[in-house]
């Protein structure tokens, strides 16, 4: 690494909690603090979060990390060099310019309030779902942030009033963290980078700007939207009244892209990161890959203003870790997420049972917002350990119908040279899990023995931008596989092929059991 005595924080703003991660010049994890928030679910399939929340959690969290390395001996006022950001993805926040008071809640990015607006868009415009596709990468889906947009103009009152008079501000979490970071209504800086703005359905994938006619087309005025910036830039300081004041804020990236970036994937290499939901990204280099199979095409990383483009492709999935915590909060079974392991290493297989999460519908590859939950095969036999193992196997078989689309896009449907999947998340502790999914795949699942790639993902492209590290210190990681666990696939392929026809079969009985009035 090229400097010694410099630290580099991490804002890591994800779905549940925010984190604040401090680390070395060699990329160790001195001091951290995490944070829990409110969600609210005010009708079924609606999510929201407290921006003003989100805020207080971030200074909490910067404050008692810098605290605990203070403790530690780390002299993090004169050390500290940069902080890097990296954020739930697609959740949408509108707020006033003059008062920095939001209009609304957050509507976060697993919310399906707008199936209607989905519904009347595909309907009026020429391409129906997949209208947008080639502008943008992405089809018509309650997933990205244009439509949580268009919600919010259509039905909140106060977010029309103050586009029309010039007030509002629209940003992700990204932009609404860095705005009130570096001033707020005094002086903050509107921005958003290249990997969030990819994901709103409205940047334009070629050019990495706004695009003027599906702004035209969805009547979104370009006034509110944010300037797009790279991932590796120093972006402007710290304001006064936070725990990091004077401190450059020299990284930013959407949560997958920063994990791509902490997993060091070049092109041709892919990870998952096992969260609430669980997401996918292949890094396809400098090309643009056009998915037949249900993927999405977005931005990996631009890792400075001049830097080249890196894009990717990418299978999201809405419910993984999610499932645990249900079973947990929602029915009870468990008492902790970590007892998931145990319950489900009692028995050796399902006994038959089928689980697939499809609470607010399926994202990739299927996109099917009116699919619901199901548990299929049932019997008197059935006992909770079998039940989660099942939810285990959700995950790993979502992730193996996202893997098969992305061989099937690149070529490499059958091959030997299928991609070995680098995992990383919090549900990626769980080694039954990460040999379920090696199982699942029939190819090797590698975990580093640093599972918080996003959280690091952002401290590489801050470090990057003010010459602490460079792309060769980042990308080489050679260090980071020697310490790796790899996980290699047992089920036999008779096995595998039988479980893989079984879940499909599962996964067609969601289809259709929405109520499509919500």
């Amino acid at each position: 690494m090229s400097s010694k005595n410099a630290f580099i924080g991490s804002l890591d703003q994800g779905t549940t909690s925010t984190r604040f991660i401090i680390y070395d010049s060699s990329t160790k994890a001195i001091a951290s603090h995490q944070v829990e928030f409110t969600q609210f679910c005010p009708k079924a399939g609606w999510v929201e979060h407290d921006p003003m929340e989100i805020l207080e959690s971030a200074r909490i969290c910067m404050a008692k990390a810098v605290d605990k390395a203070t403790a530690d001996g780390h002299n993090v006022d004169s050390e500290l060099k940069a902080i890097g950001i990296t954020n739930q993805r697609e959740t949408v926040v509108i707020w006033s310019k003059t008062s920095g008071c939001p209009l609304h809640n957050a509507i976060v990015w697993m919310d399906v309030r707008t199936t209607a607006i989905c519904r009347r868009l595909e309907g009026e415009l020429k391409g129906g779902k997949n209208h947008f596709l080639e502008t943008c990468g992405l089809p018509i889906s309650t997933y990205f942030s244009a439509m949580k947009i268009l919600w919010l103009m259509e039905n909140v009152e106060a977010v029309d009033k103050a586009i029309k008079s010039g007030d509002a501000m629209f940003g992700t979490i990204d932009t609404w963290l860095i705005w009130n970071l570096t001033g707020g209504i005094k002086g903050g800086l509107h921005v958003t980078d290249v990997s969030n703005a990819s994901r709103t359905l409205l940047m334009n994938l070629k050019s990495l700007d706004w695009d003027k006619q599906v702004l035209e087309e969805l009547k979104i005025p370009a006034e509110i939207l944010p300037k797009i910036i790279s991932n590796s830039e120093i972006i402007a300081d710290i304001a006064t009244g936070w725990p990091t004041t004077g401190i450059p804020i020299a990284g930013c990236l959407g949560d997958q892209h920063a994990a791509m970036l902490g997993q060091a994937c070049m092109k041709w290499e892919a990870k998952c990161t096992y969260g609430t939901g669980a997401f996918i990204l292949l890094n396809t280099g400098d090309e643009i890959v056009k998915s037949s199979h249900g993927l999405l095409s977005t931005v990996a990383f631009k890792l400075g203003p001049q830097a080249p483009t890196s894009y990717a492709l990418e299978g999201s999935i809405a419910i993984a870790g999610a499932a645990v915590q249900w079973l947990r909060d929602n029915l009870g079974i468990i008492s902790s997420a970590s007892e998931v392991e145990k319950f489900a290493a009692e028995v050796d297989s399902t006994g038959g049972v089928y689980f697939v999460p499809a609470f607010n519908g399926l994202f990739a590859p299927w996109w099917r917002d009116d699919a619901r939950g199901v548990c299929i095969g049932i019997t008197r036999y059935t006992t909770k350990s079998h039940i989660c193992r099942a939810v285990l196997e959700s995950i790993c078989f979502q992730t193996r119908d996202v893997i098969d689309s992305m061989n099937k896009d690149v070529g490499k449907e059958d091959g030997a040279d299928k991609f070995v999947l680098r995992v990383d998340g919090g549900a990626s502790v769980n080694s039954l899990l990460m040999q379920l999914q090696a199982d699942v795949l029939g190819t090797p699942v590698v975990r580093p023995a640093n599972i918080e790639t996003t959280a690091l993902g952002a401290a590489c492209a801050a470090g990057l931008a003010i010459g602490v590290w460079t792309e060769n210190d980042i990308f080489t990681s050679s260090e980071r596989m020697k310490t790796a666990s790899i996980f290699r696939p047992i089920l036999p392929n008779e096995q595998r092929k039988k479980r893989v026809d079984s879940w499909m079969k599962a996964v067609s009985t969601t289809f259709n059991l929405a109520d499509l009035a919500l």
